[in-house]
């Protein structure tokens, strides 16, 4: 008995030291996430105040402020995927702590499965650019980007994809997000983007609830009024340049990355989409 009493005070200094060694493991991000509570801290600073009064000629001012109390924080509606045409994942972090790079994700994963939440899904990164779906022009701000380390030739790990499905599991129950609404960057830029690459396995998220896709469209019949390029434009594809339209879709949906142009049976496959993003 006083040996056992002997024995729990020394596995509680070998437990503490444990604890403090792991609590003062080097991080070498430790820099840039300084920054980050810096750059957070001052945007919450210009919530707090209520908005300003307006200052142009031709508005009348009220002569005090008030602020409504029904509001809360933006969310986002849209999961952008993205591979990172890198050579690792370090790389990507490292490439995201940057600020000369000024581009950013809100999650990482590595092949390993590992998932780095860079940024508060609540705050706007710099991950689609240009884009544009549907009549939305300003993508980064109403979407979560998601990057995948992948050099854009190589198929997915199995462990990143299964990281993959659980935290989009994890995003759309927590912020309603449609079906349709998860996409990929090339969906969304389609003249400069082509990720996730043709390897992407978007039929398996869809059937997991995340990204639509087709059925047998063995006994589909397009009506003579039928215009692939119209049923482009209303799945959300921008037809500013029509040829990489087509080419975004058929990569998404028929892993095809060198078709140009639409035939029959891929006719019917848009069309069968189409009925389903009305």
């Amino acid at each position: 008995m006083h040996a056992f009493a002997r024995i729990i005070p020394a596995i509680c200094i070998i437990l503490s030291l444990t604890a403090a060694v792991h609590s003062c493991a080097h991080n070498p991000y430790a820099a840039t996430n300084r920054t980050y509570k810096k750059q957070s801290k001052t945007l919450s600073k210009s919530l707090r105040p209520l908005p300003p009064p307006m200052t142009l000629d031709s508005i009348v001012s009220p002569s005090y402020a008030v602020g409504t109390v029904n509001f809360d924080l933006r969310k986002p509606n849209f999961v952008i995927i993205h591979h990172t045409a890198q050579k690792s994942c370090e790389q990507t972090l490292r490439t995201f702590t940057l600020q000369r790079t000024k581009v950013s994700a809100h999650y990482v994963i590595c092949e390993d499965g590992t998932v780095h939440h860079m940024l508060n899904d609540y705050l706007r990164a710099w991950q689609a650019g240009v884009s544009k779906w549907g009549n939305n022009t300003d993508i980064n701000s109403s979407s979560i980007g998601i990057e995948l380390d992948n050099d854009g030739y190589e198929t997915f790990a199995e462990p990143q994809i299964v990281s993959l499905i659980k935290l989009l599991d994890t995003l759309k129950r927590k912020y309603s997000i449609p079906t349709a609404n998860f996409i990929g960057h090339g969906d969304i830029a389609p003249k400069r983007k082509n990720d996730p690459n043709v390897f992407f396995p978007w039929q398996r998220l869809s059937q997991r609830g995340f990204g639509q896709w087709y059925d047998d469209t063995t006994n589909i019949i397009i009506p003579p009024s039928f215009d692939h390029l119209t049923a482009l434009r209303l799945v959300g594809y921008d037809l500013a340049d029509t040829t990489a339209a087509i080419r975004a879709f058929k990569r998404h949906f028929l892993q095809d990355t060198l078709g140009r142009v639409l035939d029959a049976p891929d006719d019917k496959i848009l069309y069968q989409l189409m009925k389903k993003y009305q």
